[in-house]
């Protein structure tokens, strides 16, 4: 088992509802694009599923889609929308599970391998992908540029949302490259606010060059989005692709 913190029950069934920006067309169709393109005929593998937001649309596109997931509470929201045939799901972490055959790409969306805490198992992860990479293949992260430059001398919170339904900052233990993701979400229900918080190791566009050099893959291309925006010093976000030598 790996450092990941595990998704409960609660948090997997009120996913979706709160993550419904990232489920709209306008986020969707340049992601699907991207990956169908790369997917071309082959399959795909994608790490840390969870409840399918990316997966089920990729597989209703008609790429064979797999996935692996480390909390069965996210794979059983997936599996109110696909079933097992449709779409397999492994239970288990993304940087040594392994399930049967090859694919054309492997992919890691929405800052997911910083749920990985260590620089060793995030470089396992690196290794996982390559494993499973028929020769040629690709292997896609979608991954925030952590925002160390809007902190001042001596702070260590950076705020993401400010919003009526919800406040997000994220604290930075700058040492072990360690951020806090913190919530505060308006409760309709109950009045007031749920607070939860989760741990991520970030890690620089760089870094990761350095750990698909370690697992044997190359860098094809870096861009800015999914649209294929160019990356900049002043981008937010990165998508990077890197390849399995044929």
């Amino acid at each position: 088992m790996t450092s990941s913190e595990l998704w409960t029950r609660a948090t997997a069934d009120r996913y979706d509802a709160e993550e419904t920006e990232m489920s709209s067309a306008a986020v969707l169709e340049p992601t699907l694009a991207f990956l169908a393109e790369l997917a071309g005929d082959g399959r795909a593998l994608e790490f840390a599923i969870g409840t399918g937001r990316v997966g089920v649309p990729l597989r209703e596109r008609g790429v064979q889609v797999v996935g692996i997931e480390l909390s069965e509470h996210m794979a059983a929201v997936l599996r109110r929308k696909a079933d097992e045939t449709t779409l397999p799901v492994t239970i288990g972490d993304m940087a040594t599970t392994v399930v049967p055959g090859e694919f054309s790409l492997v992919y890691l969306v929405y800052n997911t391998i910083t749920n990985l805490l260590t620089q060793d198992e995030q470089i396992a992860c690196f290794r996982n992908a390559a494993r499973h990479l028929a020769p040629g293949g690709r292997f896609v992260i979608e991954l925030g540029v952590p925002p160390l430059r809007f902190l001042p001398p001596g702070q260590v919170a950076v705020p993401f949302d400010v919003s009526e339904q919800h406040l997000g900052f994220d604290t930075f233990d700058l040492v072990e490259q360690i951020l806090v993701s913190h919530h505060f979400t308006r409760d309709a229900d109950h009045g007031g606010y749920r607070r939860d918080h989760s741990r991520h190791r970030y890690a620089w566009p760089a870094e990761l060059d350095l750990m698909a050099r370690i697992a044997g893959l190359e860098r094809e291309r870096r861009v800015a989005d999914w649209n294929g925006a160019p990356f900049t010093q002043d981008s937010a976000k990165h998508i990077s692709v890197w390849r399995k030598p044929a």
